[in-house]
C-alpha cells in the first residue's frame, strides 16, 4: 500500500532546493499537477449548477457573476475536459517517462511549455469570463468568439504538443544509446500516448489556426461550419483517448505493484497501446453521423473501426483484472469471486483506481450505443451523452488522476498525504455520484431531454418533465453528492500542499513501477532476465506504427476533406449570447 503514512521527521519543512535536489523535474511537473487542479477545482464548482439545470432546478439567476447557463457550461467543459486535463497529462506523461528511463527532461523546454500553455489559458480564460467566448466545449462555428479565445485554446495544444516532442526525442535517444533493450513500460506507454496525440491534435491545430483564428480576427469572411465541425471531429473523438489513457498507463504500470502485485502480461500491454495508436483517430465521423453533406460510405467504415477500439479496451480489463487477482492471491486470497476481499480496499490510491475502471464497464457499453449509426439516432444530441462522458472522461479519466495525486504529490513535495481516510470518502462519494448522475442523465436522454440547454429556464417542455421526474431526481441529487466529494479531494490536497511536514529522502513515496510475472519468475528461477518474446520486439517498434498510424488516418479522411474543401459554403460568425 503505497500511500499509507510513511514515518516522518517532525522538524520544520526542508528548504524547498533539497526536496528537488536530485531530480529537479519534480518542480516543473508539480506546476503543470497543481495548475491543473486549480483549474479543475473552478470547473468542478459550477457542477452542482449543471446538475440542478438538469434537475429543473435555476440558480443561474441568482449568480450575478455569470451571465448565462451557457457561459457557466462553456467554463464547466473547457475547465474540465480541455484545460485540467492537459495539464495533468503534460506533468505525468513527462514524468513517468523520464524516470522509467533514468533520464533527465531539458528543463527549459519544460518550462517553456508550462508557461506557453498558463499564457494560452489566461487568454482564454479572460475571453470566457469575459462573455465573449460562450461557445461551449465544441465552440462550433457559426458562433464566433474573441480572438483570444482560439488564441489561447491553440497554445493550449502548443504547450502539449512540446512536451510530446521532448519525450519523443528523449525516448529515441534512449533507444540509441540502449540498443537491443525493451523499452519499460510505462515510458513505451507514454510515448505511444503521446504519439497518438501528435496525430489527433492535427484537426483541432488546423481548424483554430488556418481557420477560426483569421476568422475571428477579420481577416476572413467566413468559415464553413461543415469542414470545422469534421476537423474538430478529426481531434475530438481522439482527444477521449488522449484522456483515457494516461488512466491506463496507470492501471497496466502501476496500480498492481500498489495492489501487491505484478503485471500479468506486459506483452498484451504494449499490444493494446499500440491498437490505441493504430485506433484511436480515424473514427471521428461517427459523432456526425446527422450531418448532411458527408458521405455514408466513410461513416459506416469509421463506424466499424470505432467499434473495433472495443478490442484494445477487452484486453486492458482482461490483462488488469488478471494482474488484481494475482495481487490477491499473493495476500492469500482464492475463489472465483472470493479473492477480491483480499485488495487493498483501505488504500485510496488503490481504491480509487479499481472504481475508475469499474465506472469504465457501463461507459464503454454506452460508447457502442453512441458509435452505432442505427442507435445513435435515438441518443443523439440528448442528456444520454453528456451522461456518457461523465463516467468515462469524468469518473474514468478523473477519478484516476485522483488517485494518482494521492501518490504523486506526496512524492513530489516529500509531504505525506493529509488524511487517507478523507480521501477514501472523496473516491467513493465521487464515484456514487458520478453513477447516480450518469443513470439520471442516460434516463432523461431516452425521455428525450436535449443536451446543451437552459432546461431550467425553458418553456414548453411540460408534458416531457412530467415523465422525467424520477431522472430529475437523481441528477440533482448527484450534484449535492458530487459536491461533497469536491470539498473532501481538495481538503486532502491543499492540507498535504500546504502542510509543513516533510519526510526524510529515504521515506519518500516512491513510484510504483511494477513488475512483470515473466520477470519475477526469471528472477525466481535463474536470477536473471525473462526471455524477451518476438513478439515485444515486434511491438518496440513504434515509429513503424506511427507511420502505419498516419496512412490509416489519411486513408480514412482524405477524400472527406477534399470534398469539402473543394465545395465550401463559408458563412460569418454570429453572437447568440
Amino acid at each position: 500500500m503505497t500511500t499509507a503514512p510513511p514515518p516522518t521527521v517532525s522538524a520544520p519543512a526542508l528548504p524547498t532546493e533539497q526536496v528537488y535536489l536530485g531530480h529537479p523535474e519534480k518542480k516543473v511537473t508539480l506546476y503543470f499537477l497543481v495548475t491543473g487542479l486549480l483549474m479543475l477545482l473552478i470547473g468542478v464548482a459550477i457542477g452542482p449548477l449543471q446538475a440542478l439545470n438538469y434537475a429543473n432546478i435555476d440558480v443561474y439567476q441568482y449568480l450575478p457573476f455569470l451571465k448565462s447557463y451557457y457561459q457557466g457550461l462553456s467554463l464547466h467543459g473547457v475547465l474540465n475536459a480541455l484545460v485540467f486535463t492537459t495539464y495533468f497529462i503534460s506533468g505525468l506523461l513527462l514524468y513517468l517517462p523520464c524516470r522509467a528511463l533514468g533520464v533527465r527532461p531539458n528543463l527549459v523546454v519544460a518550462w517553456a511549455a508550462y508557461w506557453t500553455m498558463t499564457i494560452g489559458v489566461l487568454m482564454a480564460a479572460w475571453a470566457v469570463l469575459g462573455n465573449n467566448a460562450t461557445l461551449l466545449y465544441t465552440f462550433y462555428p457559426p458562433l464566433q468568439g474573441s480572438p483570444l479565445f482560439y488564441i489561447g485554446a491553440a497554445l493550449l495544444v502548443v504547450g502539449s504538443l512540446i512536451i510530446a516532442a521532448q519525450v519523443i526525442v528523449i525516448w529515441t535517444g534512449w533507444k540509441r544509446s540502449h540498443p537491443g533493450e525493451i523499452t519499460p513500460l510505462a515510458a513505451y506507454m507514454s510515448v505511444a500516448t503521446w504519439m497518438m496525440w501528435v496525430i489527433a491534435s492535427l484537426g483541432l491545430v488546423v481548424e483554430v489556426v488556418v481557420f477560426l483564428i483569421p476568422w475571428s480576427l477579420g481577416w476572413t469572411k467566413g468559415v464553413d461550419p461543415l469542414l470545422a465541425r469534421t476537423l474538430f471531429w478529426y481531434t475530438g473523438h481522439a482527444i477521449v483517448y488522449f484522456w483515457v489513457l494516461p488512466a491506463y498507463i496507470s492501471w497496466y504500470a502501476l496500480l498492481p505493484r500498489q495492489a501487491g502485485g505484478v503485471i500479468a502480461s506486459d506483452s498484451m500491454a504494449r499490444l493494446s497501446f499500440v491498437l490505441f495508436l493504430l485506433l484511436s483517430t480515424p473514427v471521428g465521423l461517427h459523432h456526425q453521423y446527422s450531418d448532411t453533406g458527408l458521405s455514408i460510405g466513410w461513416k459506416t467504415v469509421q463506424m466499424l473501426l470505432t467499434f473495433l477500439v472495443v478490442v484494445p479496451s477487452m484486453l486492458t480489463a482482461f490483462s488488469v483484472g488478471a494482474s488484481l487477482e494475482l495481487a490477491a492471491q499473493a495476500r492469500g486470497g482464492g475463489g472465483y469471486f472470493g479473492w477480491t476481499r483480499r485488495l487493498p480496499w483501505k488504500d485510496p490510491v488503490f481504491t480509487a483506481q479499481v472504481l475508475a475502471m469499474i465506472s469504465f464497464i457501463p461507459g464503454g457499453a454506452g460508447g457502442i450505443v453512441n458509435a452505432s449509426l442505427a442507435l445513435d439516432t435515438a441518443v443523439h444530441n440528448t442528456a444520454w451523452i453528456p451522461g456518457h462522458f461523465h463516467i468515462t472522461v469524468g469518473t474514468a479519466t478523473t477519478l484516476t488522476f485522483f488517485a494518482i495525486s494521492f501518490w504523486l504529490l506526496p512524492h513530489l513535495t516529500r509531504k505525506p498525504l493529509a488524511s487517507v481516510k478523507m480521501a477514501l470518502w472523496s473516491a467513493w462519494l465521487w464515484f456514487w455520484g458520478m453513477i447516480i448522475f450518469a443513470v439520471g442523465m442516460h434516463w432523461e436522454g431516452l425521455i428525450g431531454i436535449p443536451r446543451r440547454t437552459y432546461f431550467a429556464g425553458a418553456t414548453g417542455l411540460s408534458e416531457m418533465i412530467s415523465r422525467a421526474q424520477v431522472p430529475l431526481a437523481l441528477t440533482g441529487i448527484s450534484g449535492m453528492v458530487l459536491a461533497v466529494a469536491a470539498v473532501l479531494y481538495f481538503t486532502v490536497i491543499f492540507r498535504t500542499l500546504l502542510g509543513r511536514t516533510r519526510v526524510s529522502a529515504q521515506a519518500e513515496v516512491p513510484i510504483p513501477f511494477s513488475q512483470s510475472l515473466a520477470e519475477v519468475e526469471a528472477l525466481a528461477g535463474n536470477g536473471g532476465s525473462p526471455k524477451i518474446a518476438g513478439a515485444v520486439r515486434v511491438l518496440e517498434r513504434l515509429w513503424v506504427f506511427f507511420a502505419l498510424a498516419l496512412a490509416l488516418v489519411m486513408v480514412m479522411y482524405l477524400p472527406t476533406f477534399i470534398s469539402l474543401l473543394l465545395n465550401p459554403h463559408p458563412v460569418p460568425g454570429l453572437r447568440l449570447w
